[in-house]
């Protein structure tokens, strides 16, 4: 998985477990931005159309992710 990403221009960001003969260095920032990226779309999944994406197009799937992104980002603003 990891030399496949790399072929594909990705940086492979996936910590190894720790009784794993060969370890690989994962940078802690970068880890800490995929997880914040992991846990945002999850979020965006509680919401039952984009989770199950009833949208018949890629445009008004994307509207529709978009707005579902607008109102979880209105409620981070208002929650801080």
């Amino acid at each position: 998985m990891r030399r496949d990403l790399r072929d594909r221009g990705a940086v492979p960001e996936i910590p190894t477990k720790r009784n794993r003969h060969l370890q690989h260095s994962v940078s802690k920032s970068l880890y800490a931005l995929r997880s914040r990226i992991e846990c945002f779309i999850n979020r965006l999944k509680n919401s039952r159309r984009v989770a199950t994406r009833y949208d018949q197009t890629a445009e008004s799937f994307l509207g529709f992710a978009t707005l579902a992104s607008i109102r979880l980002w209105i409620r981070f603003v208002h929650a801080a």
